[in-house]
């Protein structure tokens, strides 16, 4: 009978787990890379707000806050308590680049 406590036989619950994975010693350049970051780790940092799943939802408290602030430093009337995420990431860029086109 094999000890649960061993670190061959959680090795092997991991494995038996996920039987793509790569086996202990496997040199680093011959896994895989993770699809959640290749091939382009940059790329997958941004979405297009009006692609989110969550975006038709009231904006957040620091997007309201973080709106409010930009709108007083551009002297824009930007502020709308209904925006939506989307909204508010699409308008609080707009806000950004017109803030710092005036430093």
């Amino acid at each position: 009978m094999r000890d649960e406590s061993t670190p061959a036989s959680r090795t092997d619950a991991r494995r038996a787990a996920d039987p793509d994975a790569p086996k202990p010693g496997t040199a680093a350049k011959d896994v895989d890379p993770n699809p959640k970051t290749a091939p382009n780790p940059e790329g997958n940092t941004e979405k297009d707000p009006s692609d989110w799943v969550s975006g038709d939802e009231p904006m957040t408290g620091a997007q309201a806050s973080y709106l409010k602030t930009l709108s007083e430093e551009t002297g824009a009337e930007a502020y709308k308590s209904d925006l939506t995420k989307a909204q508010a990431s699409m308008l609080i860029d707009e806000l950004k680049s017109a803030r710092n086109e005036k430093r």
